[in-house]
């Protein structure tokens, strides 16, 4: 495996592992581990399944394509303007759940150095601050993510070697049967690193042995990382206490304050906030740029001077508002954000491949995913079924 393997490997760590680790062994609690562990599983197939088939469809396309270059090959006119819009609201849900984690990061920072600030100060302390780092482009993003991701995996092991001897085996084995969507759609988003499939294609050169093996592999990583983080929170924490911090307006502080007791160490204890901490930097800002770059193609503005900060405006305001008006919307966020990974990145693939294959008669590239015609019903049913448990969830909060 050479280094530009591993460094692609990376980057689906960098885009998978960060907030939404936090969010898992919460927002699964009610399940417990045996379900919330099996529903991973799935989530992982389903998840990887919808990767291998975007990296189809960009093969019978030129080099620095995207989804929506995909969409309008495959679906038209139509499709590209669902995807648009569905990838737009996708990365402004991402981005309002990350704000709020960042907030009460932030804000608990702020205490402990005896500064009390209200949380609204603290959310906008956290986007001007961290979204200074997007506007000065690409190079900060990537120097910044760096360093992170080396400290996150360091103390994610540190941290998994120091909390498992107070685990509670009867914790893991006891039955809940409680299987929400929201669980299901919290697991989906932290599946999410499809998005940097494109960029991944342009970087190896549409090598593909290379490419099926830095996505699979970049794939398993983080879902043994969260059988293993789920295990160990869930191991710990009573249910009680971890469906308290599903609600609460400070649920990844929340989180680190009760690891913290249970390990009974004070250097440890600032290892559980510093990886928090971490998790919830590095997802705000992966998901930062993506938008910015997105959004400053798509209005045809440029990244500097006074239309940079026109973008950073369009970028970060809608969400931080979001976020002043509903400080608890860090467990919510990614279930909704799921909906739109569900549509995006498991439905949208399969139907594109479906129509490139089998409607449009496109030319086979270099890469056609095994199972033809079945694992693309099942991809898209599957997708449709959880798209229609959202409605039914959605209806009933309504009403």
């Amino acid at each position: 495996m050479n280094l530009k393997v591993i460094g692609g490997i990376l980057m689906i760590l960098g885009t998978s592992i960060g907030a939404g680790m936090l969010a898992l062994p919460v927002a699964s609690a009610s399940a417990g581990f045996v379900s919330s562990a099996m529903l991973l599983i799935l989530c992982w197939l389903g998840m990887t399944i919808g990767a291998f088939l975007i990296l189809e469809v960009l093969l019978w396309l030129p080099e620095d394509t995207n989804l929506i270059s995909m969409a309008k090959l495959t679906l038209g006119k139509p499709g590209q303007v669902i995807v648009w819009i569905g990838y737009l609201i996708l990365l402004y849900t991402l981005l309002c759940a990350y704000i709020s984690g960042n907030s009460d990061v932030l804000q608990n920072i702020l205490q402990a150095l005896h500064l009390n600030v209200p949380r609204w100060l603290a959310t906008i302390l956290a986007v001007v601050l961290l979204g200074g780092i997007v506007y000065r482009g690409v190079y900060s993003v990537d120097m910044v993510n760096r360093a992170l991701m080396t400290s996150k995996i360091v103390i994610y092991l540190l941290l998994v070697l120091a909390i498992a001897p107070h685990i509670h085996a009867t914790q893991l084995i006891i039955h809940h049967s409680k299987v929400t969507i929201v669980t299901v759609m919290v697991m989906i988003t932290s599946f999410g690193f499809a998005t940097i499939v494109p960029s991944l294609r342009t970087y190896f050169k549409s090598n593909v042995r290379q490419l099926k093996q830095v996505i699979l592999i970049g794939s398993l990583i983080p879902l043994v990382f969260y059988i293993i983080w789920v295990a160990i929170v869930q191991g710990v924490l009573p249910i009680h206490i971890l469906k308290q911090l599903a609600v609460s307006a400070h649920t990844t502080t929340g989180l680190a304050r009760h690891l913290t007791s249970t390990v009974n160490s004070n250097l440890m204890g600032n290892f559980v906030h510093i990886f928090i901490s971490i998790c919830a930097l590095t997802s705000f800002l992966g998901v930062s740029l993506c938008l910015f770059d997105f959004l400053a193609d798509g209005l045809q503005l440029r990244k500097h001077g006074l239309s940079g900060i026109s973008v950073s405006m369009i970028t970060f305001v809608p969400p931080m508002l979001i976020i002043l008006l509903f400080p608890g919307a860090f467990i919510y966020a990614l279930s909704y954000a799921g909906i739109f990974v569900v549509i995006i990145l498991m439905l949208f693939p399969a139907v594109m491949a479906w129509s490139g294959r089998y409607w449009k008669k496109i030319e086979v590239g270099k890469y056609r995913l095994w199972g033809g015609k079945t694992l693309l019903i099942l991809e898209i049913l599957v997708s449709i079924g959880l798209i229609g448990w959202n409605v039914v969830r959605l209806f009933n909060v309504i009403w």
